[in-house]
């Protein structure tokens, strides 16, 4: 059962700035803006929240390398991660580079199930045999020493553009563009956002011809990858993610425009959920079940023709993993129904299965049953891989520090994790970890409180309440969607509909009218309490506005029910 903290009778400072309403104050009060920051915070100004690009560590030796080789019409490859904040990432490098008339361009984005993470030293003899003598990469490199270590013997300079943590050697690049490192004021930007301040910096020391303001087209990108990347949304995020959106919203690009139609989402009022559950599952889908570069492709077609085409084969390929985590969560349950008791760590795999796919058959998994799940597959190269999920309160990062010697590397967090285990490990893998489960007792264990932004009544769910909502959007990390509980409510339905009964919808008769509550892919004894026609509860959901199929619709979303 989850945690919840109740609203705090305690004095709100933001209360008496003018021009935000009490519910404002409140919710801007429980994330912890400061009352210096509320207005910045409110309303993003494009020209004075951001940092200036020249600030980044490495920025100017990074900008008088590009600006060499565009005069020198040297040949450039751009080395991009396959994920959906690399791939923006590349798009913004291909649009500035086309933007400075410079075609003599290579995109390189490596294949998540034969080549793994990062700038590899097979990739660098690769692009050596292309006359490739400037490598820029997007979202990967910090870490990769000996990869630019053996571009500099093959006499190709490298620049790196990334925001994952440096290790303590670092790699002999001409540059080493991250916000981690130097005095940069805001370290937390994505990938993509990294590579928009370089093509900024760029811009400001040259025009290319390119009228003020040319480079907000990119933004779309960037709030794609920032959205998607899961960085905290706040400070130069917050700006990145809003305007983002706004450009979203009436960008010109055909590929995007296809892949939202075919998605059925409404890009006039796009939002970081159409991002979530549109965009960055068929952008990612690309390497997970085949090459990453026909998202990238998608996203810089010129043509309808062209990017529906494009949007046709990643639809495809997005279904396909769709039927392959089916398939394995369908064996995973054969599996599970053959134990004769359940772990308190679930630990399953396949060699057959592609690593890129399991973490989300072990989303399913620990959902299900309520602990942990560790699936496993074996990729291109051999090794087995595999993620982790919680399920629960359980910290899956805990659990893999407790038996080290198991796994070649592991990282993550507490609710998700990843991992490669050595040949002999994997025999010896289920059993070290319920050890550990076993051993550490409460230690494995995270309780992490689920905040409750206030109470309100259902005649409160209208579209006035949407409008203040709005003004704190986008959410996601750092910035949560507001959730509100419900006191006393009487379900006058409750019901499952879709094509399969599936989900589950609550109706609530009120003053003004029928008030709807909905939980996709949920059924009455998925919570707390289960809820039953006439009887009193307290529902606990986020409030929102949907525009599916060009119907605008105000509804609750169903987070627990007590």
């Amino acid at each position: 059962m989850s945690l919840y903290r109740w609203p705090a009778d305690t004095p709100n400072p933001l209360v008496d700035i003018p021009g935000i309403t009490s519910l404002q104050a409140e919710l801007l009060n429980n994330r912890g803006v400061q009352i210096e920051d509320v207005a910045a915070f409110i309303k993003p100004d494009y020209s004075q929240h951001l940092h200036d690009p020249l600030l980044l560590h490495d920025i100017e030796p990074a900008c008088e390398r590009v600006e060499k080789a565009i005069d020198d019409v040297e040949r450039i490859a751009i080395f991009a991660d396959y994920d959906c904040d690399g791939i923006p990432g590349a798009v913004v490098a291909h649009d500035f580079f086309t933007a400075a008339k410079h075609t003599n361009l290579i995109m390189y984005i490596p294949h998540r199930h034969y080549e793994g993470f990062g700038l590899s030293v097979s990739a660098v003899e690769k692009l050596h045999k292309q006359n490739v003598q400037l490598i820029i990469t997007i979202d990967c490199g910090s870490t990769d020493v000996a990869a630019v270590e053996r571009a500099n013997k093959l006499g190709i300079d490298v620049i790196i553009t990334d925001h994952h943590e440096p290790g303590d050697v670092l790699p002999a690049a001409i540059a080493l563009v991250n916000p981690k490192l130097g005095d940069y004021p805001f370290p937390d930007l994505c990938g993509a956002a990294v590579m928009f301040k370089l093509a900024q910096a760029l811009i400001t020391r040259r025009s290319y011809d390119l009228v003020p303001g040319y480079e907000k087209w990119w933004l779309d990108m960037v709030g794609v990858a920032t959205v998607a990347d899961m960085v905290p949304l706040q400070g130069e995020n917050r700006v990145l993610a809003h305007f983002g959106l706004q450009v979203l919203r009436k960008s010109r690009r055909p590929g995007l425009q296809q892949l939202l139609k075919k998605a059925k989402a409404n890009q006039i009022n796009l939002t970081e959920e159409d991002i979530g559950f549109a965009i960055g599952p068929r952008v990612n889908a690309a390497s997970r079940m085949d090459t990453p570069e026909d998202a990238f492709h998608l996203l810089i077609a010129t043509t309808i023709e062209e990017a529906s085409e494009r949007v046709e084969h990643l639809e495809q390929l997005n279904q396909s993993r769709k039927t392959a985590v089916a398939l394995m969560t369908k064996e995973l349950h054969k599996r599970m129904e053959q134990l004769e008791e359940i772990p308190a760590v679930i630990v399953l795999g396949n060699p057959e299965w592609r690593p890129s796919l399991v973490g989300l058959a072990a989303n399913k998994l620990a959902e299900e049953y309520s602990r942990p799940a560790f699936l496993w597959g074996r990729d291109g190269n051999g090794v087995i891989k595999g993620s982790a999920r919680s399920g629960g309160s359980t910290s899956v990062v805990t659990l893999m520090r407790a038996v080290p010697d198991i796994f070649l590397e592991y990282g993550g967090h507490h609710v998700a994790g990843g991992f490669a285990v050595t040949d002999a490990g994997i025999h010896s893998f289920g059993a070290a970890l319920n050890q550990a489960h076993a051993d550490l007792g409460e230690a494995a264990f995270v309780k992490e409180e689920i905040i409750i932004d206030t109470e309100l009544r259902l005649e409160d769910v209208n579209q006035l309440l949407i409008n203040e909502i709005k003004t704190l959007a986008p959410f996601g990390a750092n910035n949560r969607k507001p959730l509100f509980a419900f006191k006393d409510v009487i379900p006058s339905s409750v019901e499952q509909f879709g094509k399969t009964k599936e989900h589950l919808k609550l109706q609530f008769g009120t003053e003004n009218g029928q008030r709807e509550a909905i939980a996709f892919f949920a059924t009455a004894d998925s919570y707390s309490a289960v809820p039953t026609v006439g009887n009193k509860l307290t529902l606990l959901a986020h409030v929102e506005q949907s525009f599916f199929m060009g119907r605008a619709q105000i509804r609750m979303m169903i987070v627990d029910v007590l």
